[in-house]
């Protein structure tokens, strides 16, 4: 098997990754960062993030395995304290591939289209007042808004900055893209639904700059500032994002022990 390591770069995680690799050479796992079948993140979540955009071009062909370098993340089913029995699992048994839904971003500006995918979320946030859009859905007028911000996130995406503006948690299995308002205003001129809503698959929203105004946008931890926003169309990609799994831990799981933890009758 050829796999790769991307680490966090402090002192621990840079510390595990040198010995994921002594004890990879020695079951007999290849190191290849050009073709990986497995990309190894140590650190934390938004490590795993670099992971997936640095190999975004080989998303059909790889999967991600994260270890966790502080408390258990959603996307690290591994501990600091776990790499022998990870890697003597990774050399001799073989994984079960779960696949999560992404989000493909199409941006317009006066230069162009740019093309992203998301792991978790983009958004879209005003830097010298509200936002101000009009938010069409397969291309009908749905709503004007205006506010502090907009958040698109896919199933995975939806316990992050989602969740903190009153989204829904969506488990991973369902094709969907959730759109949530951030401190939306509601008058006679902007009315907005309130709540946050769920696009199925084979759905697109568009959100349309309505003035001149500069805007920040996230594509999970990826950060722009823009000046000349056109528009926004967001749905669910065709690609998934692989994770290797080598025991089971379900979602509801990691909700429950990410907000809730320990529950004892």
């Amino acid at each position: 098997m050829k796999y790769t390591v991307i680490d966090r770069g402090d002192p621990l995680s840079r510390e595990l990754a040198e010995r994921f690799h002594q004890l990879a050479g020695s079951r007999g796992l290849t190191p290849s960062e050009e073709s990986p079948e497995i990309v190894v993140s140590i650190g934390g979540d938004g490590t795993l993030l670099e992971a997936f955009h640095q190999y975004v071009d080989r998303i059909a062909s790889v999967s991600f395995v994260g270890i966790h370098t502080g408390h258990l993340g959603f996307f690290a089913d591994w501990q600091k304290d776990e790499l022998e029995e990870l890697v003597e699992l990774m050399a001799s048994e073989t994984p079960n591939i779960v696949r999560y839904p992404l989000a493909e971003i199409e941006v317009e500006t006066a230069s162009g289209v740019t093309r992203y995918t998301a792991v978790n979320e983009a958004t879209i946030k005003g830097v010298d007042g509200t936002v101000v859009s009009q938010i069409n859905i397969n291309d009908e007028i749905f709503e004007m808004f205006r506010g502090d911000g907009i958040v698109i996130s896919t199933p995975p995406g939806s316990t992050a900055y989602n969740k903190s503006v009153g989204g829904a948690i969506v488990h991973p299995h369902i094709e969907a893209l959730q759109i949530a308002e951030i401190a939306s205003i509601n008058n006679r001129v902007y009315r907005t639904l309130g709540s946050s809503v769920l696009l199925p698959k084979h759905h697109h929203c568009d959100i349309i700059s309505k003035k001149e105004q500069r805007l920040t946008l996230t594509i999970d931890h990826l950060y722009f500032l823009i000046n000349d926003l056109r528009s926004v169309r967001c749905r669910v990609s065709n690609d998934k994002i692989s994770f290797a799994r080598y025991r089971p831990f379900p979602f509801w799981n990691r909700v429950r022990e990410a907000f809730l933890g320990d529950y004892e009758q």
